[in-house]
């Protein structure tokens, strides 16, 4: 406990210069931004603000600014999934059932407070158990030999397809392709140029913010184009900002286990905070005494999934920072911004760079107090930002993008990729191919052929050692019984109507 207080007050050091909290409050403006405005989701923007990241300079400070952008979307959503039952962010889905409801009923104000107060507690539980299971974690990560480490790699790609939504077949085609994609570039051993086909900008490799920016960002805002722009906004109706008592007494025991489920679920690779809030959400109305009134604007219905997300943004950074492993898409943007700065991440990152593992640790709770201060007061702006027409905010986001993409490294060719990809990301959105696992298997691509290439050199040539090293025996068989689960026709099946639904 002493060592964990200790680093805290390194760590809130860090976070309390002026300008870390400068970029904080910058990254929880953003992030509730394009939480409020539909479509756009923490994933395109962190995706769009990678360029940027590269101009910041200083490593902890980009990291904070992302940090914030991935929180402070988990609080954005919730004000237009309650406001215009429209969520702005995709764990917000489920708190648009009863927060929409309640607006119709007059009580918007109550479901905006409920939602941030939840968001809030549920950030600062999370980001103490992120701060207290750390160390012992990385600790172990340092245990981790090659072998470990790949057959750890498959448990996360194994992982994302089971989360994912939808056939399993197209979730392993995406993977597939992300490791694809991966492999193009110069080969670390030989140094020859691999299935770059003569071009001589694919000797370095596919771009990782092209891809990013193009399957997230610029198909998401092509496919947001086609919707309808009528929207019944609840402008008179957001007063009484405070809960009533009974409010409270509904909602806390609600808040209390969406926090502890978010928290556990937000680890799992693949998972994240839409896995949290639905499964907290589903939780409620099962242990409820009268389920009947979910979805009728139970206050329950706000505050379990909004605690249960924000819990999960949280804890997802645990593997991230301890093992340098992505549990979800956001989490691999992360690795993309650190490896940007001439981060590798890992368990040495905390022995390292302590400045920048606990600073951005403390800025997460500094972050989450700003997010309360900030959005209750400024409801008034969202709501007139949601009646900005898409038409207008749309092509400006594209011109900053390609500009974003074009300062990275003064290339064309870039801006030409990312135009690439965003075509081929609205293809996957037609085709119903969800882009997340594509994202995760090129980001984990290199580090498996890599870990890969080493267990097989320290072990010459013998892949036995892969099954007779417990743990990497343990991981492998974890990824085998899931994939096995995952095939069973009834669980495919189920799958497939939900993601339909």
């Amino acid at each position: 406990m002493e060592q964990l207080l200790s680093n805290l007050a390194l760590g809130f050091g860090v976070a309390l210069t002026l300008n870390n909290l400068m970029y904080c409050l910058i990254g929880c403006l953003l992030g509730t931004l394009v939480g409020v405005l539909p479509g756009i989701g923490p994933i395109a923007t962190i995706a769009m603000l990678l360029p940027a990241t590269f101009t910041i300079g200083d490593p902890t400070a980009s990291l904070i600014m992302l940090a914030g952008i991935y929180y402070g979307a988990q609080y954005g959503g919730s004000t237009t999934a309650i406001l215009v039952n429209l969520p702005g962010e995709s764990s917000s889905v489920v708190t648009a059932l009863d927060g929409y409801q309640m607006a119709r009923q007059g009580r918007a104000g109550a479901a905006l407070a409920t939602a941030a107060i939840a968001s809030f507690f549920a950030g600062c539980v999370a980001t103490f158990l992120l701060a207290a299971a750390a160390p012992p974690l990385a600790q172990i990560a340092f245990k981790f030999g090659p072998w470990e480490y790949f057959s750890l790699m498959v448990l996360g790609l194994i992982a994302a397809v089971v989360l994912a939504h939808g056939s399993v077949i197209k979730a392993v085609g995406m993977i597939l392709l992300g490791l694809l994609l991966g492999l193009i570039g110069t080969d670390v051993n030989s140094g020859l140029a691999r299935f770059s086909f003569g071009i001589p900008e694919l000797t370095d490799g596919i771009s990782f913010v092209s891809i990013a920016m193009g399957v997230f960002g610029f198909a998401e805002i092509v496919r947001n184009l086609e919707q309808g722009e009528a929207r019944e906004v609840f402008t008179n109706k957001v007063t009484k900002l405070w809960p009533t008592r009974q409010d409270f007494r509904d909602a806390w025991p609600a808040v209390l286990r969406g926090t502890s489920l978010g928290s556990l679920l937000g680890i799992l690779p693949g998972g994240g905070a839409v896995l949290g809030s639905f499964s907290a959400y589903t939780l409620e109305k099962k242990i409820a005494k009268d389920s009947s009134k979910f979805g009728k604007g139970d206050i329950r219905g706000v505050a379990a999934p909004e605690a249960a997300n924000n819990a999960a943004a949280q804890t997802s950074f645990i593997p991230l920072l301890t093992l340098g492993i992505p549990p979800n898409p956001v989490m691999a943007l992360m690795v993309g911004a650190m490896i940007i700065q001439g981060i590798q991440p890992g368990p040495q990152v905390m022995a390292e760079r302590p400045q920048l593992f606990w600073g951005m640790i403390a800025s997460m709770w500094i972050g989450n107090l700003m997010l309360v201060i900030l959005n209750l007061p400024l409801i008034g702006i969202w709501i007139k930002l949601l009646k900005v027409p898409y038409r207008f905010l749309y092509p400006a986001i594209l011109v900053f993008c390609c500009i974003g993409v074009y300062s990275l490294s003064n290339a064309p060719f870039d801006v030409v990729m990312t135009a690439a990809f965003g075509l081929i990301g609205y293809l996957f959105i037609k085709l119903e191919c969800e882009p997340a696992p594509l994202l995760l298997g090129f980001v984990l691509g290199p580090m498996m052929e890599e870990h890969l290439r080493r267990a097989m050199l320290l072990g010459r040539g013998d892949a036995t050692q892969f099954f007779t090293r417990p743990l990497s025996a343990t991981l492998l068989f974890i990824s085998l019984v899931l994939l096995i689960i995952i095939m069973l026709p009834a669980i495919r099946k189920k799958r497939e109507e939900a993601f339909v639904e």
